[in-house]
């Protein structure tokens, strides 16, 4: 258990993400169920009832001042209605609301020391990429239990400013989303070609599970994977080399300025 870090509250803790960051925080131990906090508007544990010591309140306020860090994890459209005010002023708070600034965020909440992060709902299975840039009045130790937090997650990084995280919040906050897309398109090609669809949808699940553990477990880059199978020049260089020499790359660079872009107009 991490003494260190506090009490901790979720505002909007019974929402997806909210939900999937509580239990991260309490499947790694990372914090006892008495010293976690939940605001929602329905004041229920729905999705959290396996830990009744975690509290549960529909007032945001009484979570504020009874909690050292305040994750707030509503939509960006509610970000407004937060209604936090002074209570917040000498809390640290960190926010997962894709677009929602650090300037905003202190507005919104009367605090100096904000954190700006985005994750993603595989933090329910501590598979999440959460990376996070601070405040200037962000100290050390406030940073210790960032890290703490979201590295219950899965991982993360501070990372130096803001449009990095508008640049995550596109790449990896939208779980499975883009390597989805590209799994569906796998798919669709054997069940059009005469594969069983429960075969296909099986084989699709099995390949890219195996891809995604051995890029996360081993040191080769992406690149170099790629980079390996050209090499080989057998059949997967000959599928590799089709789609280098299509607009492929462009057309996915396409979608996520396009991702990143609608990150921006929310904030």
């Amino acid at each position: 258990m991490t003494s260190s870090i506090g009490t901790v509250g979720i505002i909007g803790g019974s929402g997806m993400l909210g939900r999937a960051i509580a239990h991260a925080l309490l499947r790694s131990g990372t914090i006892a169920p008495e010293r976690l906090w939940i605001s929602n508007r329905s004041g229920n544990s729905a999705g959290l009832e396996a830990s009744p010591a975690i509290n549960i309140t529909t007032n945001n306020q009484e979570l504020v001042k009874a909690c050292d860090t305040v994750l707030l994890s509503v939509p960006p459209k509610d970000a407004a209605a937060i209604g936090i005010g002074i209570d917040a002023r000498n809390k640290l708070v960190a926010s997962v609301m894709a677009g929602v600034s650090l300037q905003k965020l202190q507005d919104l909440t009367g605090a100096a020391r904000v954190v700006r992060a985005m994750s993603s709902p595989a933090a329910e299975f501590s598979l999440a990429y959460s990376p996070w840039t601070a405040s200037a009045a962000v100290t050390g130790e406030d940073r210790n239990v960032i890290a703490a937090l979201f590295g219950a997650c899965g991982t993360t990084d501070e990372v130096p400013d803001e449009p990095q995280i508008e640049i995550f919040t596109a790449i990896t906050g939208p779980v499975p989303g883009f390597v989805a897309y590209f799994a569906a398109c796998m798919s669709d090609y054997a069940v059009t070609r005469g594969i069983d669809p429960t075969v296909a949808d099986k084989s699709i699940r099995q390949l890219f599970l195996a891809a995604g553990h051995m890029m996360a477990e081993g040191t080769m880059t992406p690149t170099g994977h790629v980079q390996q199978m050209i090499d080989y020049a057998g059949t997967t260089a000959a599928g590799l080399n089709t789609m280098a020499s299509s607009d492929i790359s462009d057309a996915i660079a396409a979608g996520l300025d396009a991702a990143v872009e609608k990150t921006r107009q929310i904030g």
